[in-house]
């Protein structure tokens, strides 16, 4: 599994934890670093500062001589070994240089560093701006190596001598403050601050963590509760998808029976009703003698034509219910048959385009073959009706299960009228078997009737 999968499956809560922690610790860092930076750097000015008052109140009257000359008097450098030496001062201070501003040491504690020139770092040049400046435990420069060696925390403090009538800076002592005690204050402050801030963080973190955490079990809950809202949907779409294939199966085979009831009726309109009137028509036609009053005739004849058009009327419905043998065609067989019926009664022309390529006869359902064959006779029915039977054309094609069939004509149109009983009734067998009805105008005139229907499950 890879990372981002490895992330993504876990939960918002130890994502946070993960992600927060690294972010957390670095932060703790950062600031831990900083904090303890600030503190050392304001202990250190601030004993720096003390200390430079006092020694500027000690060295300053005796350094005076140095706004004109490079070297102390036999008697200033007397009276500086005796203030270091045999006063407390100098337990604190483990040495001394007074610079001339050209790096020149004009006095120290150590005689043989007097007369050295070194470059001037940059604490000694601020120091020469007047400031006064410290550094801890930095003695990495060229002119601390005597006192590096000594092997003990020293506070290096640059402080700025002026000369007392004109205040100009004439000189800069540096002195070497023994500071065990500032040392232990430093680890203590370091200490302390980096409790203080990891302490802040983690306090910081932990209740972020745990609005997280509540977050997160609150969305693992909600997640379960929709999974399974989820799963009892699918269920219940299945159990509908179901139904639905029941009731267009239900639907398709009353609709088959319906067809074959009706191919009943109109066998029994034949044979029944249609025989005892031909045969009525027939003995009519034997009473109807020259002999006979002319008011007879008349009369005889006058029933004799009615019960030819109740045999005409009888025999057409008889042709209309009826359907001939489509069970075993395809589909571009069943609609060229009715094509082939429907020229031939109405004396037209019929185009036809087929693409069913692969459609075999027992791939469809009776109901489905019994809906195109009704679909094609009642299109064609109306085209000829109501749109003169000019440009009739059959368009049937078979796509990704769906099969699309179309009856066009480019006759008058449906200008305002509403469709009869043949094309609602046709609208309730396609959309029995699931399909999809559709009459409308073409954008060039005439009519066009449409129906799609699923046959991927046939």
């Amino acid at each position: 599994m890879k990372i981002g999968e490895r992330l993504a499956s876990w939960s918002l809560a130890r994502q946070f934890a993960v992600a927060g922690g690294g972010v957390m610790f670095v932060a703790t860092l950062i600031v831990g670093f900083w904090v303890a930076r600030m503190i050392e750097e304001n202990v250190v000015r601030n004993t720096a500062n003390a200390t430079a008052l006092y020694m500027e109140s000690v060295l300053a009257p005796l350094s005076q001589e140095l706004s004109d000359s490079d070297r102390l008097s036999q008697g200033a450098t007397r009276a500086l070994h005796e203030i270091f030496d045999n006063t407390p001062l100098g337990d604190r201070v483990a040495a001394y240089k007074i610079w001339k501003p050209d790096g020149l040491i004009a006095a120290a504690s150590d005689a043989e560093e007097i007369g050295l020139r070194f470059e001037p770092t940059q604490s000694l040049r601020e120091a020469w701006a007047g400031e006064v400046r410290a550094e801890f435990e930095d003695l990495s420069d060229e002119e601390n190596t005597r006192q590096a060696a000594l092997g003990v925390p020293l506070l290096e403090i640059y402080s700025p001598v002026r000369e007392l009538w004109s205040g100009d800076v004439i000189a800069v002592v540096e002195f070497y403050e023994v500071s065990h005690e500032l040392a232990a204050d430093l680890v203590h402050a370091r200490r302390m601050s980096w409790l203080a801030v990891a302490g802040v963080l983690a306090a910081i973190g932990g209740l972020l963590y745990a609005i997280v955490l509540r977050g997160s079990r609150t969305i693992d809950r909600q997640k379960a509760e929709l999974s399974r809202r989820l799963a009892d949907l699918g269920e219940l779409s299945e159990r509908n998808t179901a139904l639905r294939i029941r009731v267009q199966g239900a639907a398709a085979r009353v609709s088959a029976m319906n067809d074959r009831a009706l191919r009943r009726i109109g066998a029994d309109l034949h044979d029944g009703p249609a025989q005892h009137l031909g045969f009525a028509a027939l003995r009519l036609d034997l009473l109807a003698d020259d002999s006979a009053p002319t008011e007879r005739r008349r009369e005889v004849g006058d029933i004799a034509q009615a019960v030819q058009e109740a045999l005409r009327d009888i025999r057409q419905i008889s042709r209309g219910l009826s359907l001939p043998d489509i069970e075993r065609r395809d589909p571009c067989e069943i609609a060229m048959q009715v094509i082939h019926a429907h020229e031939a009664r109405s004396e037209t022309k019929v185009g036809f385009h087929c693409d069913c390529t692969g459609v075999a006869s027992g791939d469809l359902s009776p109901a489905t073959k019994i809906c195109i064959y009704r679909f094609v006779q009642e299109g064609l029915n109306n085209a000829w009706q109501h749109g003169g039977g000019i440009a009739q054309s059959v368009e049937l094609s078979l796509e990704d299960g769906c099969l699309h069939l179309s009856v066009t004509d480019a006759g008058a149109g449906l200008g305002g009228s509403t469709p009869g009983l043949g094309l609602s009734g046709l609208r309730d067998r396609v959309e029995s078997l699931g399909g999809r009805f559709r009459l409308g105008s073409r954008p060039g005139g005439g009519a066009e009737l449409t129906m799609e229907l699923d046959v991927g499950g046939n």
